[in-house]
């Protein structure tokens, strides 16, 4: 058996591709596994143990790698004897030195058995394991192969169709899957075609299909650009993102920091040969080709083009920009279905608000409206003062308070007298508002008289907005404990030393 065994591992090992230490280790498994199934042991209460323990005995196998020939051996564990629950399997110190005088609790012993003949089912289930290895090793290889192509684009070959999903054939007897939200919209394949697909996850699982490819990732766009123009491959000009709607449009954004460079052209190519290379790839896919700008008002300009907005507003706190265009523009700014905005949103990271001018004129109007009152009733201006206020620029008390008086006089409906005023008033509200901010923290004990508090530890929790013993009782240990990084008990203790003045009341 020991020639025909070795034949075995050599053929396996060459179809599979896989090393022959993997197939002898499978070997092992099975015979290990097959000798555990038919073992009888030397006693006649083994049958009666088997039932109980369903093979609970531990065998070793060791196969020769040169000549083929295979030892079997039995294993113990070495336990105290209060530890002893399979006696198949465990053994005490005293039995253990009947097999080996050196064994040691904790140990193992050995004890070499004849190798069991194979019948039917030992033969079964050595084959099955042997296939169950020498699957995971072709797994594991696949995995190690193309672990480091992830986010890449690589060439595959359409094998076949599986309800909707495109199994593609990458090389090597290797499978990769398009599912089928995965596809490009309304695309046509057929066996045997060549496509360029994104890597999108390489799994390690031993089920399902290891390889996940994408056709409509924003990062295939990407990488089809880097391949088809050197200047991004070899870093002259660098893409900043891209926005898909996949089979349809699509936007990428390009910055180039020569400017004897034009990105935009260079992405375009010769009578747009370079685009329409990518276009063809995915399926007629249209691309705008966008100039990055860091001023993000400019940036959400180009990328809303062919739409010109007329006027634009940017809410930094909220993250929007309202964008106004002309009437008989709007339609273009939206695209079919909404297409153009979202594109741009998405490639912009803003959220876009596109409107006509009448409706952008009725919002800003409205806010300004909203903003002049507020100006007028806190600093007791008429309400005409509060909308040249606006006009001028000012929005909040604080613009109004850290202004320049010169530039306040300069408004033509003030003088010197009014803007000074004006500032003043502005200045004595904040000042206001800041002794009512130091007269609650005196109110609340400030938190630097709590008991327990060191230097380290207070500047923590100031930098956190912890001012009185209230604003510390008020929190759960857990947020101290991330805030400060004390342990649980200490965390907890602190916050019920705080919380000690509400049970006094």
């Amino acid at each position: 058996m020991s020639k025909e065994l070795l034949l075995m591992v050599e053929t396996v090992s060459n179809e599979k591709a896989v090393s022959e230490d993997v197939i002898f280790d499978a070997l092992e498994t099975a015979l290990e596994a097959a000798t555990r199934k038919q073992y009888k042991g030397e006693n006649n209460t083994y049958d009666e143990f088997h039932e109980q323990h369903d093979n609970e005995i531990e065998i070793r196998v060791e196969i020769n790698r040169h000549n083929g020939e295979y030892e079997t051996y039995r294993c113990w564990s070495v336990l105290p004897e209060e530890e002893i629950e399979f006696p198949g399997k465990e053994l005490t110190l005293e039995q253990a030195r009947h097999i080996d005088e050196d064994a040691e609790e904790g140990g193992i012993v050995e004890q070499k058995i004849n190798n069991v003949p194979f019948g039917r089912i030992g033969a079964h289930l050595a084959k099955q394991i042997i296939i169950q290895k020498v699957r995971e090793a072709e797994r594991q290889k696949i995995y190690d192969e193309y672990a480091d192509l992830e986010g890449s684009v690589i060439h595959g070959t359409v094998k076949r169709l599986e309800r909707g999903n495109t199994i593609l054939d990458l090389g090597g007897n290797v499978e990769g899957i398009i599912f089928k939200e995965n596809m490009i919209p309304r695309e046509k394949t057929r066996q045997g075609e060549r496509l360029r697909v994104f890597i999108k996850q390489v799994q390690r699982e031993n089920r399902g299909h290891q390889i996940i490819l994408s056709r409509t990732a924003p990062e295939l766009l990407v990488e089809l650009f880097t391949i088809e123009v050197p200047e991004i491959a070899n870093g002259t000009i660098e893409i900043k993102g891209a926005a898909r709607d996949p089979g349809g449009r699509s936007k990428i954004a390009v910055f180039c920091d020569d400017p004897r460079i034009d990105p935009a052209g260079a992405c375009i190519g010769m009578r747009g040969s370079r685009v329409q290379n990518i276009t063809n790839e995915l399926s007629g896919e249209r691309v705008d080709i966008i100039i990055w700008d860091e001023e993000p008002a400019e940036f959400v300009i180009h990328a809303i083009a062919p739409a010109e907005p007329v006027a634009i507003v940017v809410d930094e706190d909220s993250h929007t920009m309202d964008l106004a265009f002309p009437e008989d523009k709007l339609a273009m700014a939206v695209g079919r279905g909404g297409q153009n905005v979202r594109l741009a949103s998405e490639l912009t990271g803003w959220r876009l608000n596109v409107m006509s001018e009448a409706e952008f004129a009725e919002k800003t109007g409205a806010e300004k409206e909203k903003t002049a009152q507020m100006l007028a009733d806190k600093l007791d201006l008429d309400i005409e003062v509060g909308e040249i206020l606006v006009r001028e620029g000012y929005h909040s008390i604080e613009e109004v308070a850290y202004s320049d008086v010169d530039e306040l006089s300069e408004i033509e409906e003030f003088d010197e007298d009014i803007a000074d005023e004006i500032r003043e008033r502005a200045s004595d509200i904040l000042l206001t508002l800041a002794i009512g901010d130091e007269e609650a923290i005196e109110a609340s004990n400030p938190i630097d008289t709590l008991p327990g508090m060191d230097e380290d530890l207070l500047l923590q929790v100031k930098l956190n907005g912890i001012q009185t013993w209230d604003d510390l009782a008020e929190l759960a240990t857990d947020e101290l404990v991330e805030m400060t990084g004390l342990n649980d008990d200490d965390a907890a203790a602190l916050i019920l030393k705080a919380r000690e003045p509400w049970f006094a009341e």
